[in-house]
């Protein structure tokens, strides 16, 4: 039986490829553009969800792409057999829920409709399927989050530390890999949504300290006070959300998925590789280089 890799290019996807061809399955990944088969993957041109290639009979559809596009595409797909279904959802469906930005309501919204439409869609196949709900997410340098804090810090030389109270629980992209690949094997995560943080819970400013120490240049501290970040905050009403955030724990109980699926996420300790730019799994030597 052959596994379809959805989103085989991202962050994820980057340590989810090779844990697969380990196991020996046959691994098809879905890319926008054509690939050369590379190291056990045959890469497929398409796009969810009106841009789908024929696709042989799957034993599991592992999607990192968006919930209501591949729920769409599931839909109306014309499967053989009922694959094991695993998709990232993100821990934004319950952090941004009250939101006082309106955009990011609706993108909490969002995940949840994605959620209950994937659902609907392997029910209808007969599908047993699992979402995980990742806090943030790192690892690979390709995330938007901490990575682009850390290149900006090396170019300027100076670390901005916001003043914050809320803990934060940021996960290893390779974390959620070895998760995607413990719940296809575990009939108790069938229809479960399971949230998936790092091993740590860390104080905002110490989740900072260490992408500042893991750095392979030194950099200065600069302190954000608190009445500085609500004057930007007015100043630019795209960062009211993010800064509304600042004093709330954004974190996640990893009690169902150490208990279901065995997996107990590493602490945050990064180093300067983990802000570097990895590889991308579709990528052959040229782009590699280019990166």
């Amino acid at each position: 039986m052959t596994v379809l890799v959805i989103g085989g290019s991202s962050q994820i996807g980057h340590f989810l490829l090779p844990r697969l061809r380990a196991t020996g399955e046959p691994v098809l990944a879905l890319s926008r553009h054509p690939r050369p088969a590379r190291d056990g993957v045959q890469w497929l041109r398409g796009t969810l969800p009106h841009d789908m290639p024929t696709l042989p009979e799957l034993s599991a559809i592992i999607s990192f792409g968006p919930l209501l596009a591949l729920a769409e595409w599931l839909a109306h797909a014309n499967l053989s057999g009922a694959p094991r279904v695993v998709a990232t959802s993100s821990m934004s469906a319950e952090t941004k829920r009250d939101s006082a930005v309106p955009a990011e309501r609706a993108i909490a919204r969002q995940l949840r409709e994605g959620e209950s439409a994937l659902a609907a869609a392997c029910a209808r196949h007969g599908c047993a399927w699992t979402v995980l709900r990742p806090t943030l997410v790192y690892g690979a340098g390709l995330d938007r989050s901490l990575t682009p804090i850390a290149r900006r810090a090396l170019r300027t030389r100076l670390f901005p530390i916001p003043s914050a109270r809320g803990l934060r629980q940021p996960v290893h992209a390779d974390d959620i890999a070895q998760a995607v690949l413990a719940a296809l094997d575990c009939p108790a995560s069938a229809g479960r949504i399971v949230p998936i943080g790092g091993g740590e819970r860390l104080p905002y400013p110490q989740m900072f300290a260490r992408v500042r120490d893991s750095l392979p240049r030194t950099t200065v501290s600069l302190p954000l006070p608190a009445w500085l970040l609500q004057l930007v905050g007015r100043a630019w009403p795209p960062l009211r959300g993010p800064l509304s955030r600042l004093d709330s724990d954004l974190v996640a109980d990893n009690g169902p998925l150490q208990r279901l699926l065995g997996i107990h996420p590493r602490p945050f300790q990064p180093d300067a590789a983990t802000w570097a730019r990895q590889p991308r799994e579709d990528a052959g030597p040229a782009s590699a280089d280019r990166k």
